[in-house]
């Protein structure tokens, strides 16, 4: 791990995490870094874009704009907050040209995973670190691919009624161990897939660090 290094900015900043995913939380602690963890609170329906890549980098920065608001009005906040890295993301996944983020109801999970059957989808990712200190930032996108094989109605059927499953942009947890063998070939990584690509956000925290 990058982060176990004597130089390793981990080391150096207080890394605040902007999102409430348990996901990117394991993602984050597996890298090596402590956090904190400050969620954003926003509507992110009230946030529309053409573009899937232009919506995910629109709501990592409303994500941003909204932990910093927060952080300035907290009363216990800690000291160290002004010289943290904030890092904010946001997924959606796109198949058949259609940006599908996180199901409203079972009806729209059931159409979102029949539009997978048989075809591909991408994980459209933005990854945002923001300099606290500075006010800089350092942002880029990851979008693996996915490629599926026939995904029997049965199956849908049994995943839609367990609301953990579908709970995610997509509306299918991609990496569940029920979900694998449907799951034809993976042009990306695991950790994008699951919401914070790991590489990216490394590349990213580094940046950051190097401008400050």
């Amino acid at each position: 791990m990058a982060s176990t290094s004597d130089n390793s900015p981990s080391l150096k900043a207080k890394i605040i995490l902007g999102s409430s995913s348990p996901a990117r939380r394991e993602i984050m602690s597996n890298m090596g870094y402590e956090f904190t963890v400050v969620i954003a609170d926003i509507d992110e329906k009230a946030i529309r874009r053409d573009k899937p890549e232009e919506l995910v980098k629109a709501l990592a920065e409303a994500k941003a704009d909204a932990v910093k608001l927060k952080l300035h009005d907290s009363s216990t906040r800690d000291s160290r907050d002004q010289h943290a890295l904030l890092i904010t993301s946001d997924q959606v996944m796109v198949s058949k040209g259609i940006v599908r983020e996180r199901p409203t109801n079972t009806d729209e999970a059931t159409e979102f995973i029949n539009a997978y059957s048989g075809d591909r989808a991408f994980a459209v990712n933005y990854v945002l670190v923001t300099n606290l200190s500075t006010g800089g930032r350092k942002g880029g996108w990851d979008i693996p691919e996915i490629h599926f094989h026939h995904i029997p109605d049965a199956f849908i059927e049994e995943v839609v009624k367990q609301r953990d499953m579908t709970c995610v942009a997509g509306g299918l947890k991609l990496t569940h161990p029920s979900v694998l063998p449907f799951i034809k070939e993976l042009v990306g990584t695991t950790d994008s897939v699951r919401g914070l690509p790991r590489e990216l956000t490394e590349k990213l925290i580094q940046e950051s660090m190097e401008a400050a």
